[in-house]
């Protein structure tokens, strides 16, 4: 940011006269427009392309339907949060389960694309077709409801969707729900195919094609996204907004500055030390995040960390309260200290791990690097409000038993691409958090092979066998809890993610109403309303 820019700011004018845009008043945000700042980067319009980050997930939510959605209850701390344990119709007006859980029929409602045009059975199935044949995130999230190949699903008529299931799952139908299995317009989305290209991934990627709450008007990558309100979508209440403009403003000081003076209405996932200072200035929502968990992970294709005592070494030497107050400020649930037996099935849950020097010193000294060695911790641009301090402290910790860390700083946009696709990261901080909330979940994306948060390049065949087992079992079969509790028992065991804490996401409102946590960390902006409206 240039010094003319930084006085600029001073000045209390609005960020709408930022230069890549026409001036906008502040006033013209009031009943009409909203603004919101992130510092988080969307680099893709489509979801299943493959590299696609987490900060585009919201493209997806907003501007495209799913069959089907959560409900919604009081959210810890205020607010509301998503509901997991209720499955709303989204596109679906009804479905029909069968008695032995292998078939769910749709019923669609009568909805029309952007374009006027009739959403379809046959666009159902193409979008879902899609989903489990472009690979990567999207294909293996689809997999996960047990959703993973083409002939599974039929466009009985019109109206009617029908999926069928190779075994019952506990997790399908709310594996519909997720951000992943939206809903595309099939007729324009084959306009723009290619042999090449048969799902029209370059199209999408700089499109959207839906029948969601809004659409895209102009994406300015690396500055803004402006959605246009769709009023013909049927998913639910129409929107209050018309325009919702999300920009990226990477600098937190200044989302603090503009929040406070309410140039914008919303500022979405600040630091935590920026929601302890606002909370008696603004409203701050702060909730925890389910299934989530910040950790330290360790990359078993590096020979160090192929090591078991250079990961228990590593994981009882990190300064884990020291972390939890310079980088949560103490906003969260901390995971370490944890009782040494597992008699639950309790997910985030703490590891039996606590700080420790000597223990570590001993570890090390056990293990095939007596004398220490050298690697790289690589944190995300994009989440240095936490992982840059946490990094720190970890580099001066490990620092003491002779592991000499050098901090490497990856551009958010190029994050996911290194740390999770490529998998090149020797040592790195990473947050991931289960969509659909159960242990087994998180262990299927986290400790299965090649699995996309696996970035620690993880195999272990017992865990591997019991994520299987366990991930379609329901939960009160008597086998679950204690195969649950044995993939615990290896995981703090292996070490491959080294638990810190159980984040929450911070959210700052000032003029605007009706926010409402999500398990995917985005921003739906379809409840949001102006304040007192």
């Amino acid at each position: 940011m240039s010094t003319t820019r930084r006085n600029f700011l001073k000045t209390g004018a609005a960020i709408t006269a930022l230069p890549f845009l026409p001036a906008l008043p502040a006033s013209a945000a009031g009943r009409d427009t909203l603004v919101a700042v992130t510092a988080q980067t969307i680099n893709s319009l489509d979801l299943h392309r493959t590299g696609t980050n987490r900060a585009s997930y919201a493209v997806a939510i907003n501007c495209y339907d799913r069959l089907v959605t959560f409900g919604s209850k009081e959210a810890p701390g205020g607010g509301l949060s998503y509901d997991y344990t209720r499955v709303e119709p989204e596109l679906a007006e009804s479905w029909v389960i069968s008695e032995d859980g292998l078939t769910l029929t749709f019923t669609l409602k009568e909805a029309t694309f952007q374009d006027g045009s009739p959403v379809t059975a046959e666009d159902v199935k193409w979008s879902f077709d899609r989903a489990v044949s472009v690979g990567g995130f999207a294909t293996v999230q689809m997999k996960a409801g047990g959703l993973e190949r083409p002939d599974q699903f039929e466009a009985v008529d019109e109206k009617t969707f029908v999926v069928r299931l190779d075994r019952p799952s506990k997790l399908s139908l709310p594996d519909l729900a997720v951000p992943v299995p939206f809903v595309i317009n099939a007729t324009l989305a084959k306009q723009h195919a290619t042999e090449a290209d048969p799902w029209a991934m370059e199209y999408l990627h700089k499109n959207t094609i839906g029948s969601g709450a809004f659409k895209v008007s102009r994406w300015d990558p690396g500055q803004q996204v402006v959605y246009e309100r769709y009023d013909g979508w049927v998913g639910g209440p129409t929107p209050a907004y018309a325009r919702v403009i999300m920009r990226e403003v990477p600098s937190a000081a200044t989302q603090r500055a503009l929040i406070e003076r309410g140039d914008v209405q919303v500022a979405f996932d600040i630091p935590d030390k920026d929601a302890a200072e606002l909370a008696d200035k603004v409203t701050v929502y702060s909730t925890p995040v389910e299934n989530c968990v910040h950790a330290l992970c360790l990359n078993t294709n590096f020979a160090p960390f192929q090591d078991a005592n250079v990961r228990k070494a590593v994981a009882s030497v990190v300064p884990y309260e020291a972390i939890f107050k310079a980088a949560a400020y103490g906003r969260g649930v901390p995971l370490w200290g944890g009782p040494q037996e597992i008699t639950d099935t309790a997910w985030p849950r703490k590891s039996p791990y606590d700080t420790d020097i000597d223990k570590a010193k001993d570890y090390l000294a056990a293990s095939g690097f007596p004398e220490g060695f050298k690697t790289t911790l690589s944190i995300s641009t994009d989440l240095a409000s936490w992982m840059e301090p946490a990094a720190l402290l970890i580099q001066e910790a490990v620092g003491k038993i002779g592991i000499e860390v050098e901090l490497e700083k990856i551009p958010g946009a190029n994050w996911r691409t290194a740390a999770l696709i490529e998998k090149r990261l020797p040592m790195h901080l990473e947050n991931f958090g289960g969509w659909l909330n159960t242990p087994d979940y998180y262990f299927f994306w986290a400790y299965q092979k090649g699995h996309l948060f696996n970035s620690s390049n993880y195999y272990n065949p017992e865990v591997e066998a019991l994520t299987n087992q366990t991930l379609h079992m329901a939960m009160d079969d008597p086998d679950y809890a204690p195969k649950i509790e044995r993939m615990f028992q290896i995981a703090f065991e292996d070490l491959p993610r080294i638990p810190l804490y159980q984040p929450a996401l911070n959210v700052a409102v000032n003029g605007a109403a009706g926010y409402e946590f999500w398990f995917h960390r985005q921003l739906d902006i379809r409840s949001l309303s102006p304040a007192g409206a």
